[in-house]
């Protein structure tokens, strides 16, 4: 696999780091997890959960070996230090500043591993006014302005469906990143958008969410004028294709109301039926359990299997070559812990002395 041979230290918590160095785990990295004093990684805890194991820690942390140490105490950040030397890559997601004190950022760590490549997963990065800030995916979402975009039917901002800043980490600066395609209103004439205006989000008819005649949805999702012209013509409105020329915004209503209230005369069934043979984006808006049930989702090998018959999250980065391979097993808490001591060689009276110590 891709990454085998590569050692990584993980130090991170909750979804961003956990979910890329799963990633490295999946491809074949050897990747240690160290997890704080206590009950070990939070992620453990949250959700629901499967003989005793949490589904988000099952799809974070499949792979990995676990070791806990008490960063506090010098044994433990000895040890962390001297695991550190023998891998070539390094996460965190600590607040700017807490790793500095616990004695694991960057400097301390590149004195005695200079060949290391160390991530630092943090809402606001490592400078500005923000950097000490605390802060998960919501709070990042809202000071970078998506949440005032992410609009309920309601015209409020909505809850998330998936946590952006997490996923695309290092957070507000990701964000910022993510959208050059809405940013028009923004830069070029230096005003909020009005979402509902906006081609992205409702403002183009060609481009949005649509209810069905069983309280379902479905929606049209491409702008290009030769889209509109074939769902406008099989729907028997071509008079209406000039309308969905751009600019998006009030102008297109008429071709809204007319999707609107074509779309509740018939289920959701039905126009995925009306549509298969018609080139448009069209989709119906399928729920989570439907989509992981897809065929193109399923071929995909998007949504795997283990022996126990658990469902897991597949692998998103596909080689041809060399391609993955997902190894289900989780990590009971510190469970690795003397075994990666001895693989640093610590003997058996210093890892009882570690003990003693309360390292471990």
């Amino acid at each position: 696999m891709k990454l085998e041979g590569v050692r990584v230290l993980d130090l991170s918590l909750f979804l961003p780091g956990p979910m890329l160095t799963q990633m490295m785990a999946d491809h074949g990295a050897d990747v240690i997890k160290l997890e704080p004093p206590g009950d070990g990684e939070p992620n453990r805890e949250i959700d629901l959960k499967r003989d005793g194991v949490s589904v988000f820690f099952a799809n974070t942390h499949r792979g990995k070996r676990s070791i806990q140490l008490d960063l506090k105490t010098d044994g433990g950040r000895e040890a962390a230090l001297r695991l550190a030397e023998q891998c070539d890559v390094m996460v965190e997601s600590s607040r700017p500043g807490v790793v500095d004190r616990l004695g694991v950022g960057y400097e301390q760590v590149s004195e005695r591993a200079p060949h290391i490549v160390y991530c630092s997963i943090t809402a606001f990065g490592q400078t500005g006014s923000y950097v000490r800030r605390p802060a998960h995916d919501l709070a990042t979402e809202a000071l970078a302005g998506v949440l005032s975009v992410n609009l309920g039917p309601d015209g409020r901002p909505a809850m998330p469906a998936i946590a952006n800043a997490d996923i695309l980490s290092s957070m507000m600066d990701a964000l910022m990143a993510s959208i050059p395609n809405n940013m028009g209103s923004v830069l070029a004439e230096r005003r909020a958008p009005i979402a509902k205006h906006e081609r992205p989000w409702g403002g183009n008819a060609m481009y949005s969410i649509y209810e069905t005649k069983d309280g379902k949805w479905v929606v049209l999702g491409a702008a290009e004028m030769h889209f509109a012209e074939n769902v406008l013509t099989r729907l028997g409105r071509p008079d209406l294709i000039e309308l969905c020329e751009p600019p998006p915004g009030p102008n297109q209503d008429p071709v809204r109301e007319f999707f609107s209230e074509t779309f509740k005369t018939r289920t959701q069934a039905d126009w995925s039926a009306f549509f298969a043979d018609v080139d448009a984006a069209f989709a119906p808006v399928q729920n989570m359990r439907e989509a992981v049930d897809d065929p193109q989702v399923r071929s995909r090998d998007m949504i795997i299997e283990d022996s126990r018959g658990w469902e897991h999250i597949g692998l998103p980065i596909k080689f041809r070559d060399e391609p993955g391979s997902p190894d289900f097993a989780l990590p009971e808490v510190g469970q690795h812990s003397e075994e990666i001591l001895r693989e640093m060689d610590y003997d058996d009276a210093e890892i009882i002395a570690l003990k003693e110590a309360g390292v471990f």
